[in-house]
C-alpha cells in the first residue's frame, strides 16, 4: 500500500504547470487528453463480393491475377458500383491524362458506395482538386531524379538505396508521390534497367541496405521476384533487403505460401506495407500479413497522414492496435509529400505533431509510429515529435509528461562520453 509520504513526493514532483512554463507553450492537462483513450471498434466489413461480381467464381475471386485483370479503370465501370459525386466524375475526367485509375474488385468491395468521405473511396477515386497544381507542389517532390545514377536506382542516403523494380500498381492511390513514374507508359522499367541496377550495386560497397519499391514489387511473378532477390543477395556488401508494397492492402490474394517461402529464403528481408485506415485491416489483409510473419518475414507499416481521411488520433490509434493484433509493427506516419495535385489532402505539420502527442502515453509505444517529413527537393526524411523537454540546464532538465505534469531530471556531474573499449572491439 502506498504511504502518505510517497504520495506527497509524487505530488511535489508532478506540479501544476507554473505560469512561466505556460508561456513556453506547455499545454494544460485537459488539452493533452485525447477525446477517447480507447477508440470504439468501427466496422471494416466489405460488401459481399458475390453481389458486386456475381459472374465470378470463388476460385476467381481468390486469384490475384483475376483481381488485376478485372480492376475498375473507367468512369463508366465505376458508376456501376458507386454513387459518384459530381466532383468525383469531374476528377476522373480531369485526371485521366495525368494519373491512371485502377481499383481491384477486392479493394472496391471496401468502398462505402454512398458516403463521399469513405477513406477507401478517397484513396482510390480522384477528386477534381487533384487536377490542380498548387504553389510549392513538385513533379518530383522528393528530389529522386537528381539522385538516380541509373534508371532503377535512387541513392539519397550514404548506406542505402531505393531500387525501382517496376512501374505498375494494383491500385493507383490518389496520394501517390511517385505518379510521374507509376503507371506512365514512357517510364517503363524493364529487365535491362534491373540488370543495370544490380551492376551498379556491385560497384558500390558503401550500400548495405536495399529498399525495393516501384510501383509495387509484389506484382512481379514469384519467379521474377526470386530472380531479382537472388541477384541482390549475390552482392556481398548488401546486408538487408526491404520490399515496399501495398498489395496486402489492395490485393491480399497475391500473398500465398510460394511467395512467403521465397521471401524467407532471402532473409534478412523485411516487408513494409501501407495501411492508412482501420477500414483496410480486413480478415483477408490481416491473413496476408500473418502468412508472411508466420514464415519468418517481419512486416512493418507506413501510413500517410491525410486530411479528413485519417487526421484524427483515435483513427490512427485504432489502426495501430489492429495492426499490432496481426503482429504488424506501425513504423512511419508520413506527412503528405508536396506532389502535384495533393494540396487538398495535406495537413499542417503541427496537426501530425498534435496527433502523436495525443497518442503518446495513452497507448503502448509500439503503437506509435515515427512522424516523418520527407523534405521537398531531396533532403531526405526527418522525424518530428512533440516537445517534452521544457528547459535544459546544467543541473537538471525540465520535462512535461503526456498528462501535462512537470518533472525534473537531475543531470549527472560526470559528462565524459568516450568509450575506451571501442578500439579493442573494432580493431
Amino acid at each position: 500500500m502506498r504511504s502518505p509520504k510517497s504520495a506527497e513526493r509524487k505530488a511535489s514532483s508532478a506540479e501544476a504547470i507554473p505560469p512561466r512554463l505556460q508561456v513556453l507553450g506547455v499545454p494544460s492537462r485537459q488539452a493533452l487528453r485525447p477525446p477517447l483513450t480507447t477508440p470504439p471498434r468501427g466496422q471494416a466489413a466489405a460488401r459481399p463480393w458475390r453481389e458486386l461480381f456475381p459472374e465470378a467464381t470463388e476460385a476467381q475471386w481468390n486469384d490475384w491475377h483475376w483481381q488485376a485483370r478485372h480492376s475498375i479503370r473507367t468512369l463508366e465501370a465505376l458508376e456501376r458500383f458507386v454513387e459518384l459525386t459530381d466532383d468525383e466524375r469531374a476528377g476522373i475526367r480531369e485526371t485521366a491524362s495525368i494519373f491512371k485509375l485502377a481499383i481491384t474488385p477486392y479493394y472496391l468491395s471496401l468502398i462505402d458506395p454512398k458516403h463521399p468521405f469513405c477513406p477507401v473511396r478517397r484513396q482510390s477515386i480522384p477528386a477534381s482538386a487533384e487536377a490542380t497544381v498548387s504553389p510549392g507542389e513538385l513533379e518530383d517532390p522528393l528530389g529522386e531524379d537528381i539522385h538516380r545514377p541509373v534508371i532503377s536506382i535512387v541513392h539519397k542516403y550514404p548506406d542505402r538505396v531505393l531500387l525501382l523494380a517496376l512501374d505498375r500498381c494494383s491500385v493507383y492511390c490518389r496520394h501517390c508521390t511517385r505518379r510521374r513514374i507509376t503507371g506512365q507508359p514512357e517510364t517503363e522499367i524493364d529487365r535491362q534497367a534491373i540488370r543495370e541496377a544490380v551492376a551498379w550495386l556491385q560497384d558500390h560497397p558503401e550500400v548495405r541496405d536495399v529498399l525495393i519499391s516501384g510501383g509495387d514489387p509484389f506484382l512481379l511473378s514469384t519467379g521474377r521476384l526470386d530472380e531479382l532477390l537472388t541477384a541482390i543477395r549475390a552482392v556481398p556488401h548488401v546486408q538487408m533487403i526491404r520490399i515496399g508494397t501495398r498489395v496486402p492492402v489492395c490485393n491480399p490474394m497475391r500473398v500465398d505460401e510460394e511467395l512467403a517461402k521465397v521471401l524467407r529464403k532471402h532473409a534478412p528481408l523485411f516487408v513494409v506495407t501501407h495501411f492508412n485506415h482501420p477500414k483496410e485491416v480486413t480478415p483477408e489483409a490481416g491473413a496476408a500479413c500473418e502468412l508472411l510473419i508466420d514464415h519468418g518475414v517481419p512486416v512493418e507499416n507506413q501510413s500517410v497522414l491525410m486530411r479528413r481521411l485519417n487526421s484524427d488520433p483515435r483513427i490512427l490509434m485504432d489502426l495501430s492496435h489492429r495492426l499490432l493484433e496481426r503482429r504488424v509493427r506501425p513504423y512511419y506516419l508520413h506527412q503528405m509529400d508536396v506532389a502535384e495535385g495533393l494540396e487538398h489532402l495535406r495537413t499542417p505539420i503541427q496537426a501530425g505533431i498534435d496527433i502523436i502527442d495525443k497518442m503518446r502515453g495513452w497507448t503502448t509505444g509500439l503503437a506509435i509510429p515515427h512522424l516523418a517529413v520527407d523534405l521537398p527537393g531531396g533532403g531526405g526524411k526527418v522525424t518530428v515529435s512533440p516537445d517534452y523537454a521544457i528547459e535544459y540546464g546544467e543541473k537538471e532538465t525540465t520535462f512535461r509528461n503526456y498528462r501535462g505534469e512537470i518533472y525534473r531530471y537531475p543531470e549527472p556531474r560526470e559528462t565524459e562520453l568516450s568509450c575506451p573499449y571501442d578500439e579493442v572491439f573494432y580493431a
